[in-house]
């Protein structure tokens, strides 16, 4: 992207906000902005891996989610679902191939692509960064072992509560909470990201919200008390209500 651009100034901010390239000096950023291209995705845009692995790109608004799915049974999990600041094709970037995931735009999304050996050479000449990649990746390792985890060991109510707790601010202190991410989406997607399906999912929410627990109705999810909440996650109650 050429630095005169109109949009150049914007991406370098939202890259500098993000949790992975926060604290990265400025020149660091820029170079990497500056090796991008910018580009545009609809909504239900579905792509799948092996048409994306060979570019890097990294959100700067929207929501992109990595999935799987079984075409016998039309049965899909998500694996990941990525909001503004973080990257995907990170596993491509690091091992050189193309893995079986199916990506979808949730929204109208805008990102910097460049391709995956530029990206390659921006790591080499940015060893600093390894900083913040090393932490990221092992969270997105931990959050792949809590999705099978909680397959393997819990039922649908609290691998639902452990969904949503995951995506509430940890430094809330109210026992209101609006889910980052995941408020907007519909039952059958909730569902999707825990193994299930949308009438079990819809019959949950609606059992909490009988109890005052959640406000969940189409396209619209708020916590209404976090603290019962975790106490259904089968967790201590949410720390920073602690």
């Amino acid at each position: 992207m050429n630095p005169a651009s109109a949009f150049f100034e914007e991406s370098a901010r939202c890259l500098k906000q993000s949790s992975l390239f926060s604290g990265l000096v400025a020149s660091a950023i820029e170079d990497i902005v500056t090796r991008c291209r910018r580009e545009t995705w609809k909504r239900r845009r579905q792509l799948p891996m092996e048409e994306t692995w060979q570019r890097f790109h990294i959100l700067l608004s929207g929501r992109v989610r990595l999935s799987r799915s079984n075409p016998e049974s039309g049965r899909m999990i998500t694996l990941f679902l990525l909001g503004p600041g973080e990257p995907f094709c990170i596993f491509s970037l690091l091992d050189g191939k193309a893995h079986e995931v199916m990506l979808e735009t949730l929204d109208d999304v805008t990102l910097l692509s460049l391709p995956m050996s530029e990206a390659r050479l921006w790591l080499d000449e940015h060893p600093e960064f390894n900083r913040k990649l090393l932490p990221y990746l092992g969270e997105q390792m931990c959050s792949l072992a809590g999705l099978a985890s909680d397959l393997a060991l819990h039922d649908t109510e609290t691998r639902l509560a452990r969904l949503i707790l995951r995506h509430v601010d940890a430094n809330t202190t109210d026992q209101h909470a609006t889910p980052r991410l995941i408020n907007d989406l519909s039952h059958e997607f909730l569902a999707e990201m825990i193994g299930s399906v949308r009438v079990v999912v819809n019959r949950q929410l609606q059992h909490w919200k009988q109890e005052g627990i959640v406000d969940a109705h189409r396209g619209h999810l708020e916590v209404e008390a976090l603290q019962e909440l975790a106490r259904r996650a089968e967790e201590q109650p949410h720390k920073a209500l602690a």
